[in-house]
């Protein structure tokens, strides 16, 4: 039994969670939640009342469950009042179509080769001639200007047009690019170019953020001048700043092979890493001074939300810095024997101010690793004690230079198991989240994180004194222009800080270059498949500490039931053929799958670049398990049987479905081709008729993301005039058809 006393808000944000979890399942189909939730409390306001006047064990009891329900309840009711589509006032429910809208620039802007990505808060619309208030979220990618400034935090843009829902995903297993803005309130998209909006002013929404923007951004620039090498410089401002704009696609491959992706983004390592090194120093030079205990907390919350402001106040850095602000506080106050009640207050807090926050990927892992770690780290760690070992190899007759030695391989000895006992605890509670969301496991994980781990922790501290000491010479040379000479302060500092980041990363990839099959790659897991592990996870923990059997009974059967159902997906999918047009922008891409084999086919000859892969192939692949798969440029040499008819015109007949490519005129064909799907390629010059006379008028006449926008409009409604069947694939996504032998 679990006694549930000591864990009160424990459980009261599981019911919390319970509740934001069931509307962004079902939340559509539930009625407004608020009148409900009053009635719960009033009830469980009387049933407590009555509970303590009789003083009876079944009356409490009942008050409590009933508690917990009213916090389910309210666990809905926010997350509805939070999604800001249902409000009366969002654009998007307005009727009409949007002409013109005002709306300020709300979040960072990302810098791309040739656009900026950032979102839009609109605050007002013209439809019909007329202007009315609104809000509601745009996620933009705007077109560079030729000459002109970036777009910045703050800027009021009047911008014409009107933005688009959210795309859906457009090939099988796709990122749900839709579904992840709308956790983030963002239900609309729009690509602007740069003739389509004109500034009108600087308002910021909050300027505490657009100063913490301005301020990671001068930081940035110490850095940028200081650091020479572009690679160092990259992964220093990721680190140190949490700003990855120029860490380029090879280094994030390498840090995401290898585990230590978290490390470039400013999160509860970095918060937690500078908390402890200032509350050592705090320790080590004033622990015995009066009041410490209280004026040192107020000096940890200092630091943990000034980094926080001068990394420009990101989520993932607020999320670390409001659970460490509630370690800070229980500590403070005495309370910190009991981590859990104060993880939980941490999350029901920020759950309360953003319950979309649960859907967020760094919020789950954050609080999962940290849990894991209060949980297990101290019991991995009691396994092996190094200490004792080291001590019982001393012997009095040894010199004080050996018993000196053995001590301080005891230390050593000790300090890398902790490390490691560490490791090995966030890895036990997050590794499902891991297969389920990136499709991998790092085998290297352990090796990567004993060395980068305290390499970046050094590089951190070095690089927030260099941030430190430019700002006190910098000061100095204002007060005391003659001072110029100290400049070689911050170099001396920056030559250690660039050592220390080549360094790291030249450890990650030689991690990289000598276990080079140590990442596991191509997982797909379910929801409820990743469920099962947690369950598995849970149910061994509790074999572990209780040390009764029936726990361990409980995880192998959940692991049979894990084992079970990823066969019968396997065998399921064994059965399926499926025909291919993806949707790949301005380009010709089909794919043939059988079981958990596929042929990747480009029909224009030319190969898929390795993003094109990865984003819009790659994760269908995965989702169907598919263990052989053949990239083809052209038809040369693949396993699919197909014939060139004429110039322009290419036949494929794959397990009976035949298909015909057409990529240029048809009028050399000299027979009809009945055929199932006809793909149009690269704005192909051919008419319904032509169509219908060679393939039949039962063929799907299917337009491929090589056509251009206005070749697909007018095709589509000359060939559904001629009572075709059409699907442009660059309107409605990738073009499937299952294939029966």
């Amino acid at each position: 039994m679990i006694r549930w006393a000591p864990y009160a808000f424990v459980r009261l944000t599981l019911a919390l969670a319970a509740g934001i979890l069931t509307y962004l399942y079902v939340g559509e189909a539930l009625p407004p939640m608020l009148w409900p939730l009053v009635g719960l409390v009033l009830i469980f306001m009387a049933l407590q009342t009555w509970a303590n006047r009789q003083l009876a064990p079944v009356f409490t009891d009942a008050a409590g469950l009933l508690a917990v329900l009213c916090v389910y309840t309210a666990g809905l009711a926010l997350t509805q009042y939070a999604t800001e589509s249902r409000a009366a006032t969002h654009f998007g429910r307005l009727p009409g179509t949007v002409e013109f809208y005002s709306a300020v620039v709300d979040d960072y802007v990302a810098p791309r080769p040739t656009t900026y990505a950032t979102t839009l808060r609109i605050s007002a619309v013209r439809i019909g001639g007329r202007w009315h208030a609104a809000e509601g979220s745009v996620r933009v990618t705007v077109m560079r200007r030729s000459a002109g400034a970036a777009p910045r935090y703050g800027d009021v843009w009047l911008v014409r047009g009107a933005p688009q829902p959210a795309r859906s995903p457009l090939n099988p297993g796709e990122f749900d690019y839709r579904r992840y803005l709308g956790y983030h309130q963002i239900f609309h998209q729009q690509f602007i170019g740069a003739d389509q909006y004109r500034l009108l002013g600087f308002q910021p929404p909050s300027y505490v953020k657009a100063l913490s923007l301005r301020t990671a951004r001068t930081l940035d620039g110490v850095f940028r001048h200081y650091v020479k090498s572009p690679r160092e410089y990259a992964l220093a401002s990721a680190l140190v700043l949490g700003l990855k704009d120029d860490v380029d696609q090879e280094t994030k491959q390498a840090y995401a092979n290898t585990g230590t992706t978290h490390i470039m983004a400013v999160s509860g390592l970095q918060v937690g890493l500078l908390l402890t090194v200032f509350m050592w120093v705090l320790t080590r030079f004033f622990g015995a001074t009066r009041g410490f205990r209280y004026w040192s907390a107020a000096v940890g919350l200092v630091v943990i939300w000034g980094y926080a402001f001068v990394t420009g106040a990101s989520a993932s850095v607020l999320r670390a810095a409001t659970m460490f602000t509630f370690v800070i506080m229980g500590r403070a106050f005495n309370r910190q024997s009991n981590m859990y009640n104060t993880l939980a207050v941490a999350a029901f807090v920020l759950l309360c101010y953003n319950p979309y926050l649960l859907a967020d990927v760094g919020f789950q892992l954050s609080f999962l690793a940290v849990l894991s770690i209060v949980y297990l780290q101290p019991r991995i760690a009691k396994w092996v004690d190094f200490k004792d070992l080291a001590a019982s190899r001393l012997r009095s007759w040894q010199s004080q230079a050996v018993q000196r030695s053995w001590k301080w391989a005891g230390w050593v000895a000790d300090w890398v198991w902790q490390a490691v006992a560490l490791s090995l605890a966030a890895q036990v509670a997050t590794f499902p989240l891991g297969l389920y969301y990136f499709h991998q496991f790092p085998l290297s994980f352990l090796l990567s994180n004993l060395v980068a781990v305290p390499i970046s922790s050094l590089a951190v501290v070095v690089g927030v004194g260099l941030l430190a000491i430019k700002g006190l010479v910098a000061a100095i040379q204002l007060v005391m222009p003659a001072a110029a000479f100290l400049d070689w302060l911050p170099r001396t500092v920056a030559w250690l800080f660039e050592r220390t980041i080549w360094l790291f990363n030249e450890y990650i990839f030689w991690i990289g270059r000598q276990l080079p099959n140590a990442l596991i790659t191509g997982i797909h897991l379910t929801p409820a498949q990743t469920g099962l592990l947690f369950a598995v996870i849970l149910a061994l923990l509790a074999f572990l500490a209780l040390h009764r059997l029936p726990w361990l009974g409980v995880a192998c059967a959940l692991l049979a039931m894990f084992t079970g159902s990823r066969v019968w997906a396997e065998r399921q999918l064994g059965k399926e053929a499926q025909f291919i047009v993806y949707n790949v922008p301005h380009r010709s891409v089909c794919g043939f799958w059988q079981g958990s084999v596929s042929q990747i086919v480009t029909p224009d000859s030319l190969p898929l670049s390795g993003a094109g892969r990865a984003y819009h192939i790659e994760p269908g692949l995965v989702e169907h398990q598919m263990q052989q798969v053949a990239y083809q440029a052209g038809w040369h040499d693949t396993a699919v049987p197909a014939t060139c008819a004429t110039d322009g015109l290419v036949l494929t007949v794959w397990h009976g479905l035949r298909v015909a490519f057409v990529s240029g005129r048809v009028e050399g064909a000299r027979q009809p081709y009945p055929v199932d799907v006809v793909v149009l390629r690269r704005n192909a010059r051919v008419r319904p008729e032509e169509l219908a006379v060679l393939f039949g008028h039962t063929a799907t006449v299917v337009l491929d993301s090589s056509c251009k926008f206005w070749y697909a409009a007018k095709q589509t409604v000359a060939l559904q005039e001629a009572g075709l069947q059409v699907y442009d694939v660059a309107k409605s996504g990738a073009f499937t058809r299952k294939v029966r032998d």
